[in-house]
C-alpha cells in the first residue's frame, strides 16, 4: 500500500495516554504538525486523512460492525433497512452513512456538531445523506427540533462518537427522544463504559439506559474497534435495540448526574 500521508505516532513514553489524548504527527512540505486524534475538525479539512489514519493505519471497522448489529436486530422481527428513516448522529464525514446507504435505507440524515464534518461529508460522500445538520443536540432550538421531528425518524445510529466529550449523554438522549416510538437504535461504546468501576457520568448514564425500560436490547457484542497507537487492540461493544419509550427529562437527575 502506498501511503498518501506521512504519519508518525509518538514514542513509547506517550503510550500511557488515555484514548482521547492520543495524537499523531503529520508531515507535509517538510514540516511536522501535531494533531490530536479527537481534533476531528482539523482532520476533516484534509481529504482522505481521516480514512487513512483510522481505517488504513489503525484498522477501524466499527461502521461495518454497528451496521451488522442493526441488520441482525431487524432480521429478528422480519423488518428491512429499506424501511428505515435514519438519523446518523455524530456522522462525521459519512463512514457510517455510507454503510447504511449501501444496504438501502429509505432516508438518511446526518448530524454533527462541527461544520467541518458536514463540509467533509459533502466533499467526500455527496450522495450519501438526504440532509445534514450542524447542530448541538444539548442545545437544540425549537426550530431545529421541529425540523428534525418532521423527518419522522425510526432509527438512530451513532458510531465512535459517544463519550470522551464528543457526544454527551444529554445529546444522545435528545436524539433518542426525537426517534419515533418503537424506532431502532444502533451504536457502539468503549468496553470500559459498561464496567461498574467506571463511575463517570457518561458511563453511568449509558449503563442505566441500556438496562432501562426505555430500550429493548436485541444485540450486544464485544469486538475490536481499532488499534491503539502502539498497535494494541481497543475493544468496544456494538449495541442495537428498539426504543420502548421516551426518556424522561429528569432521567439524568434521577441517576445522580445532572
Amino acid at each position: 500500500m502506498i501511503e498518501r500521508f506521512k504519519i508518525k505516532f509518538p514514542k513509547k513514553k506517550a503510550y500511557d495516554l488515555d484514548q482521547d489524548e492520543e495524537y499523531f504527527f503529520l508531515e507535509s512540505d517538510g514540516k511536522e504538525r501535531k494533531i490530536l486524534f479527537h481534533e476531528y475538525g482539523e482532520i476533516y479539512k484534509i481529504k482522505g486523512l481521516y480514512e487513512h489514519l483510522f481505517y488504513e493505519r489503525l484498522k477501524c471497522n466499527s461502521p461495518q460492525k454497528v451496521s451488522k448489529a442493526l441488520r441482525y436486530s431487524l432480521s429478528q422481527v422480519q423488518e428491512n433497512l429499506s424501511e428505515l428513516r435514519v438519523l446518523d448522529l455524530g456522522a462525521g464525514n459519512g463512514m457510517m452513512g455510507e454503510q447504511l446507504r449501501e444496504h438501502g435505507v429509505a432516508r438518511l440524515v446526518g448530524a454533527d456538531i462541527i461544520p467541518e464534518a458536514k463540509s467533509a461529508a459533502e466533499r467526500d460522500r455527496s450522495t450519501v445523506y438526504d440532509a445534514y445538520y450542524v447542530a448541538d443536540f444539548c442545545n437544540l432550538s425549537v426550530e431545529q427540533r421541529k425540523d428534525l421531528q418532521e423527518w419522522s425518524f425510526n432509527c438512530l445510529t451513532t458510531v465512535a462518537a459517544l463519550g470522551f466529550g464528543d457526544i454527551p449523554a444529554k445529546a444522545f438522549i435528545e436524539a433518542f427522544n426525537i426517534l419515533q416510538s418503537k424506532g431502532w437504535i444502533a451504536f457502539n461504546i468503549k468496553e470500559t463504559f459498561l464496567d461498574k468501576s467506571d463511575e463517570t457520568g457518561f458511563s453511568v448514564a449509558i449503563r442505566e439506559l441500556i438496562f432501562s425500560e426505555y430500550l429493548d436490547v436485541y444485540y450486544l457484542e464485544r469486538y475490536q474497534h481499532r488499534l491503539s497507537m502502539e498497535g494494541q487492540p481497543l475493544y468496544y461493544f456494538a449495541i442495537a435495540g428498539r426504543k420502548d419509550a421516551d426518556i424522561p427529562e429528569d432521567f439524568l437527575t434521577t441517576i445522580g448526574i445532572a
